[in-house]
């Protein structure tokens, strides 16, 4: 049996094994399976005010009807050769700064309807690499949520929720930023999403469509508009997905998600990204996963899809697609009074064998983010683009545990391989003699004083391998200071 037929039979037994699989018992955050925010989450410590009086009773409850939010971050981040793994290369020192404020409303239309807004305002002020604004630059301000909430439509455990929203619960793995290329900045996407709570047979059903821009002024123009774009294509998209926990202490999953890419003409001047980005795709994606406490201790998840559709290759020709992923998380905990726990896992994303006529590398969908790094995200702007993470083989072990009340320290090692040559990415960074991706550490140091305020130091540093050319196989480091206050 050929070698892609061997991973087609793996994951489509991965697949019936996550829909007929056993046990897990878990809140909503550590179902969607995501390691990486299961071991940054940290229990909200006591009640603690920082700020309080009439005057903010009255911000938060100006008149009836009416609910406002405000909340601040500030971030320090410094990095060497993130996107060039090369120490004499130009521009591959950063050092800057990113202050983002959001203030939020929601006015309440009836018991069960609410229209609800977010205004987003961030700036950056650089000091490398030279090539950036060495000025302060206020930039644009505009809206992350702009959106009709209703619930109980029909008399129904129904609710649907139109307009630019976050979607962030029900499958970060692929469904959670719909807009990549303005970083953290948001993480919106525009669609319908309709929710029934099934709870006869402790069911949730998703039904999401999405209708993403690739120009932030396509629905809403921004404030002092700078010409930038959400997304690299215009997107359109259909998701499905099914979560039932009629089995005790378990989750099963199951999913469809179509994406529809369309390329567009980079207009901005100059471009805010590289043209090449943009691509033609039609992609349909067939996933399921399953998740379980085995006991007081141990946890887990298991999770594979598999993509079909149409896909452009480098010449910009269409070609069949023919891709699989898989995500696996083993988790232990002591029970102990410093919250120690381990964790360890496997990821699996195709890469294109250049063997077949067809395209057979992962399409991350609305995943691209950095799940697990900072840093390794940079890393595939000369092999697909930031943060859209593919062709790959991640092995990885980590451990978290609270030093005080209010910290907590999360440390994680992976080993990282491509599963083929990259398809279309720039020919002089890599190796095509290797597929060893490298080593990584990630290292996040988290406080928490209260649902106020927060912070967190988080440094990573990886030692690329055999996959990069010689000249591109220097180290690498990542280093942030974040603070969040929310008023």
């Amino acid at each position: 049996m050929k070698k892609r037929e061997w991973k087609e039979v793996l994951v489509f037994l991965l697949v019936m094994a996550a829909l007929v699989g056993t046990a897990y018992a878990a809140d909503e955050k550590a179902a969607v399976g995501q390691e990486r925010l299961e071991a940054t989450a940290t229990p909200a410590p006591e009640p603690h005010k920082h700020l309080e009086g009439e005057w903010l009773d009255w911000f938060h409850n100006p008149m009836p009807g009416l609910e406002m939010g405000l909340d601040h971050r500030f971030r320090t981040i410094t990095s060497r050769n993130i996107t060039t793994l090369d120490s004499d290369a130009a521009n591959n020192k950063y050092n800057f700064q990113r202050y983002r404020t959001r203030w939020s409303t929601k006015w309440l239309l009836d018991d069960d309807v609410d229209f609800n807004t977010r205004l987003i305002w961030e700036f950056r002020t650089w000091d490398e690499p030279g090539s950036k604004p060495q000025h302060t630059d206020f930039d644009e301000l505009l809206f992350d949520k702009f959106n009709f909430t209703a619930r109980n439509m029909f008399g129904l455990p129904f609710t649907g929720v139109i307009g630019r929203q976050e979607i962030l619960d029900i499958n970060p793995w692929l469904v959670f930023d719909g807009t990549p290329l303005d970083g953290s900045r948001t993480i919106m996407l525009d669609a319908l999403r309709l929710t029934y709570d099934w709870k006869e047979t402790d069911s949730k059903v998703d039904l999401v469509y999405v209708y993403m821009n690739a120009a932030s002024d396509a629905w809403l123009k921004p404030f002092n508009d700078r010409d930038r774009h959400f997304t690299e294509q215009d997107e359109q998209g259909l998701i499905v997905y099914l979560k039932n926990k009629s089995i005790k202490d378990t989750q099963l999953e199951g999913y469809f998600i179509y994406k529809n890419d369309n390329p567009i003409d980079v207009l901005s001047d100059p471009p805010d990204f590289p043209p090449s980005w943009s691509k033609k795709a039609e992609v349909f994606t067939y996933g399921a996963a399953v998740a379980g406490d085995i006991d007081k201790n141990w946890s887990y998840r298991v999770e594979g899809a598999l993509q079909r559709g149409d896909k452009a290759d480098s010449t910009g020709e269409m070609q069949d697609l023919q891709a699989y992923g898989s995500k696996n998380t083993l988790n232990y905990k002591f029970n102990d009074e410093k919250s120690n726990s381990l964790r360890a896992g496997y990821e699996y994303l195709s890469g294109n064998d250049p063997g077949t006529s067809k395209i057979e590398q992962f399409d991350p969908l609305w995943g691209e983010w950095p799940q697990w790094s900072e840093l390794y995200i940079y890393t595939y702007s000369p092999e697909t683009m930031i943060a859209e993470t593919t062709n790959l083989h991640r092995f990885f072990v980590g451990h978290t545990f609270k030093p005080t009340k209010k910290l907590d320290l999360i440390t994680d090692y992976h080993l990282l391989w491509a599963d083929d040559d990259p398809i279309n990415g720039r020919t002089s960074f890599f190796s095509r003699s290797g597929k060893f991706r490298g080593q990584l550490i990630t290292c996040w140091l988290k406080w928490k004083c209260c649902k106020q305020l927060s912070a967190h130091l988080l440094g990573e540093y990886l030692i690329p391998g055999s996959f990069y050319n010689s000249d591109n196989r220097d180290d690498a480091f990542f280093f942030r200071f974040n603070f969040e206050y929310t008023f």
